[in-house]
């Protein structure tokens, strides 16, 4: 661990997740991944929302910026149309993206825009007590469903294809290997990229659920995941009830920051021509 070191701001450190907590290992998966490509740091921006996974951008040594709940995607786009040379990245938990941040999620990824996010999905809202979010499974507990969670969950990376975006990839916080691979392929796709991390929350969705300490909940998302290869020749009924993982889609088209500045540009010399033939008409009636 002690080569990685210089990607975290130490003075910051220990963190503050809870014990058994899994962001600490999505965030160990995104700076491999970064130190495997010799990304120069100074040319990296992390931005995430609100809750427990947006806590990572104060531990890591980049340009951060932590802003308002829902909103780390629209800031990003910000950042990216204001500097597309920089490796902009957004790392957000299930509720801060696919509820209040649900919308600036869709049209990211509309824009195919070049940022990749992370989405630390633990299937609840774990920093304000447990509530349920859009990602956690129906029939689950938590403290805005104490009799059960009747809502119907989405697949966040079939949203992301549907929505437009052009690298879409989920693992695990068990499945650490192909984690920070797909992440380190979403750093090189030119467009918007999504790699969902489904990670273990044992304070509240463990708790609330009896699913056990952190060791017992890893092994229960384990279990739920089917490598995307190994499903292709699996029956039907064999993948009830169970998530892909692996690289879900990768299909590369233009990225919008490139499409505007050369939109850009092009209006800048359709006037700098006009503005030549007026200078030349003006000189002329001289």
């Amino acid at each position: 661990m002690s080569e990685f070191l210089s990607y975290f701001r130490q003075d910051r450190l220990p963190h503050i997740w809870c014990p058994g907590c899994g962001h600490g290992t999505v965030t160990g998966a995104l700076v491999r991944a970064i130190d495997r490509l010799g990304l120069d740091k100074n040319k990296v921006c992390v931005v995430s929302g609100i809750g427990c996974s947006s806590r990572a951008v104060g531990y890591l040594d980049f340009d951060t910026l932590h802003t308002a709940h829902g909103r780390a995607l629209a800031f990003a786009t910000g950042i990216k149309m204001a500097r597309p040379d920089l490796k902009v990245i957004v790392m957000t938990g299930d509720g801060d993206c696919t509820a209040i941040g649900g919308n600036h999620f869709i049209h990211a990824a509309r824009r195919n825009i070049g940022i990749t996010t992370i989405v630390m999905n633990n299937e609840t809202y774990g920093m304000t007590s447990g509530q349920f979010s859009p990602m956690t499974p129906k029939g689950m507990l938590g403290t805005t469903a104490p009799y059960g969670n009747v809502e119907r969950s989405f697949d966040l990376c079939e949203l992301a294809k549907a929505a437009g975006a052009t690298y879409v990839g989920r693992s695990t916080s068990y499945h650490v290997p192909l984690l920070i691979d797909l992440i380190e392929k979403a750093l090189q796709n030119d467009g918007f990229s999504v790699v969902e991390a489904v990670t273990q929350c044992p304070t509240y969705l463990g708790r609330k659920n009896k699913l056990g300490d952190a060791v017992q909940l890893l092994n229960w998302i384990k279990d739920q995941a089917v490598n995307v290869k190994a499903a292709a020749v699996m029956p039907k009924e064999k993948l009830e009830g169970k998530f892909l993982i692996g690289e879900l889609h990768n299909g590369p088209a233009p990225e919008y920051s490139a499409e505007y500045g050369e939109l850009i540009a092009r209006v800048q010399r359709s006037f700098e021509n006009v503005k030549g033939g007026l200078w030349e008409c003006a000189s002329n009636s001289d």
